[in-house]
């Protein structure tokens, strides 16, 4: 089966990219990236009309560096994903993830901590993506490390969210924080199946507030993750804390991978 596609998630540059976004996105395009995953653009309360003109300004400068879009980080509201859906057709993506609990309206983390909450946070994912699947658009939910707290009675929070979220809804799973919750990546690969349709790649020594190393270097088995999703659309490389240069560490990631025949970029 051929490999994922390599794209970043954009984060990665954060600080880079809002001193200088057209000349990031540029040097991101001179280090061979085809291709970018922008992380939310808003939250669920930020008025369509600044979140359409922030999607059309990062879409021109997308456009200049000659760079697509894997798929976005999004918030949802509890009223309608209408700025969602319009965030997605103006960057010219039909995948949109949530990244984190509190991008979407009237939860948090702690919302992961019991059943109830875990249902309701469900319940409105659930709804959020039929709506955004009618406009042709595929929902999916991005894991840190704290969906594995143990809940009354010992299962984890989140083999409880995905039994309760409807089997369209798509997964994109953080090798690295799933590591830092004690999980295997390739079990949990294995787990979710056909639902995980991207992943986060990063190593390092898997733990938290740890600076992340070149793929290679550090304790994530990446090869075994990918191995087990080999179905996989797209590998997205990602930083999230590092001691090294950003765009050096995205430079060597991208080499690592290439040269293991781990990704197609």
């Amino acid at each position: 089966m051929r490999p994922g596609t390599l794209a970043v998630q954009l984060y990665s540059v954060i600080d880079a990219l809002q001193a200088d976004r057209p000349g990031t996105l540029a040097r991101l395009a001179a280090l061979g990236f085809r291709h970018v995953e922008p992380f939310a653009l808003g939250l669920w309360n930020t008025p369509p009309d600044e979140l359409a003109a922030s999607a059309r300004a990062l879409r021109a400068d997308l456009d200049e560096a000659g760079l697509g879009v894997s798929s976005v980080h999004i918030a949802v509201s509890a009223d309608s994903q209408a700025s969602a859906i319009e965030t997605c057709r103006i960057l010219g993506t039909d995948t949109a993830f949530v990244p984190i609990p509190w991008l979407v309206d009237g939860f948090t983390e702690r919302s992961l901590e019991t059943r109830d909450g875990i249902r309701a946070f469900a319940g409105r994912l659930n709804e959020a993506a039929k709506e955004l699947a009618g406009a042709g658009i595929r929902l999916g939910y991005h894991n840190h490390h704290f969906e594995w707290a143990r809940l009354p009675g010992g299962a984890h929070a989140f083999d409880v969210l995905w039994d309760l979220l409807d089997p369209e809804i798509l997964a994109e799973v953080d090798v690295y924080w799933a590591a830092v919750a004690g999980q295997d990546p390739a079990d949990v690969l294995k787990g979710l199946g056909e639902r995980a349709v991207t992943v986060h790649l990063k190593d390092g020594p898997g733990e938290r507030d740890t600076p992340q190393t070149p793929i290679g270097t550090g304790d994530i088995d990446i090869p075994a993750a990918l191995r087990a999703g080999s179905h996989l659309r797209w590998h997205i490389t990602e930083i999230d804390q590092t001691e090294a240069d950003r765009f050096e560490l995205l430079a060597a990631n991208r080499q690592a991978l290439l040269a293991g025949g781990l990704t197609v970029s």
